[in-house]
């Protein structure tokens, strides 16, 4: 794992903590962490070990229809330029609640610093 892949996922994982991400550790057993569980572990943690780590993340493809209605409340004005680009007026609602819901936003599974979750961990 590089610093960078560290530094993503530490940014990641700092928006999802609120909402008790699930995270498999290099002890291979799935905790559920929040801010001070994870602040507490994150100082004795290297970047080895920090490989070891990854949240349990449901695919952007997972998102159901009723999901897509929800968020879609979310999102108080877009507008998609020339560029194809969609602006979003209020994004923090937008990724608090994809955050929420555990989506992989920013493509963390295929890179490897993810796990697809089970269906219905975040029942």
């Amino acid at each position: 794992m590089t610093e960078g892949d560290k530094d993503l996922l530490i940014k990641d994982l700092c928006g999802r903590l609120r909402y008790g991400v699930k995270i498999y550790t290099w002890y291979g057993e799935t905790v559920t962490s929040d801010l001070n569980t994870f602040q507490e572990a994150y100082e004795e943690i290297d970047i080895e070990q920090l490989a070891g780590i990854k949240p349990y993340l449901r695919p952007m493809s997972s998102m159901t229809e009723d999901e897509a209605n929800e968020l879609s409340g979310k999102i108080i004005h877009s507008n998609i330029n020339s560029r194809g680009f969609v602006w979003v007026e209020d994004c923090s609602d937008y990724v608090d609640w994809l955050n929420a819901h555990h989506f992989d936003y920013r493509g963390l599974i295929p890179m490897g610093l993810a796990l697809e979750a089970p269906e219905g961990l975040y029942e």
